[in-house]
């Protein structure tokens, strides 16, 4: 096993609005979602779409691209989590480590889909947090978005990690990782070797303002612990800071279509990075490979429709529609 990611399991249920507002500040910034109170509101589709969450993502991203891989995941003993099992094991992840409890549900989330962007009502059912028996060591830990009742689960993945020396964790914080704040999860720092976040996350990470200072951003959190910091920002592509203190920035991948629905792209770009870094690609190269691929989430529905195979990405990374390459920031 190469890679090993741990997160909840989730259903997306996306409902496409075709009734709504968005209100902004001046800046475009700090958006909200409008519709009428107490109304009944049309809506054009709704689309169910089973096993995904950050670490479902990276898992199905990381087999799609050659990658054994697994996940660490719970799920309920409703229709909905015999379904994520189903479709994790078609795209050739490993379910030996998704455990049923059967006095739970699935945990099921709603995406507010409006325009090009989404909005999502999220609810984690609070599992039985343990770790599991792992026969060998990955190359990679993927840990990303878990329950709130999750901090003593983190520590006793540090304790399993302290057994795997040669194991690289990547962490990719969800709500509640952000919500524990740097002071309870500052070990996890210390241990990360990649870390990704995009730039609103970063600031609420770190408490400070919203700020253009992309380096001191990227220091910042560097300053937690992460040998190697990630930033998305959105159509301005991403930012990295490595190991040897060299910015580099990488724009979106050149798709001249307008993106169909967002929802993945973020998880797509750090976990196809990782992917590429375990298979022996240097930083640079294994961004645009991140890039590349949230590129083609973007351009269907939910996270996981859109994810390439290997020769896929490659054949899109060696044919780009415009100039597209990683440069000093």
């Amino acid at each position: 096993m190469d890679f090993f990611a741990v997160g909840d399991l989730v259903v997306d249920a996306f409902i496409r609005l075709k009734d709504a507002r968005v209100h902004c500040n001046i800046d475009n910034e700090n958006c909200e979602i409008c519709m009428r109170w107490g109304d009944k509101i049309p809506f054009e589709s709704s689309t169910i779409v089973p096993a995904v969450g950050n670490a479902a993502n990276a898992a199905v991203a990381a087999a799609r691209l050659g990658l054994p891989s697994a996940l660490r995941a719970y799920v309920g003993g409703d229709q909905w989590g015999a379904q994520c099992v189903a479709s994790l094991a078609a795209d050739q992840v490993s379910t030996d480590y998704v455990e049923k409890q059967a006095d739970k549900k699935t945990n099921y989330h709603y995406v507010l889909w409006y325009e090009g962007q989404r909005t999502i009502l999220v609810k984690h059912e609070e599992f039985a947090y343990a770790v599991p028996a792992v026969a060998d060591a990955p190359k990679y830990f993927y840990l990303s978005s878990l329950g709130e009742n999750s901090l003593a689960y983190h520590g006793a993945w540090l304790e399993q990690l302290k057994k795997w020396p040669q194991t690289k964790l990547a962490f990719q914080p969800g709500t509640y990782q952000m919500k524990f704040g740097k002071e309870a999860l500052a070990e996890i720092y210390r241990q990360t070797y990649i870390f990704f976040c995009n730039k609103e996350e970063a600031e609420r990470i770190l408490g400070i303002e919203p700020t253009q200072d992309i380096k001191n951003l990227l220091t910042q959190i560097k300053a937690l612990g992460p040998k190697v910091v990630v930033v998305t920002d959105d159509v301005r592509g991403a930012y990295a800071l490595d190991e040897q203190n060299n910015f580099w920035k990488v724009p979106r991948y050149p798709d001249p279509r307008p993106p169909y629905e967002i929802t993945g792209a973020g998880d797509a770009f750090a976990s196809t990075t990782v992917v590429a870094l375990a298979l022996g690609k240097d930083l640079k190269e294994a961004l645009k490979w991140g890039a590349t691929n949230a590129s083609a989430v973007l351009q269907e529905i939910g996270a996981q429709k859109g994810l390439l195979n290997r020769s896929q990405l490659e054949k899109n990374l060696a044919n780009p529609p415009a100039p597209f390459d990683v440069t000093p920031l």
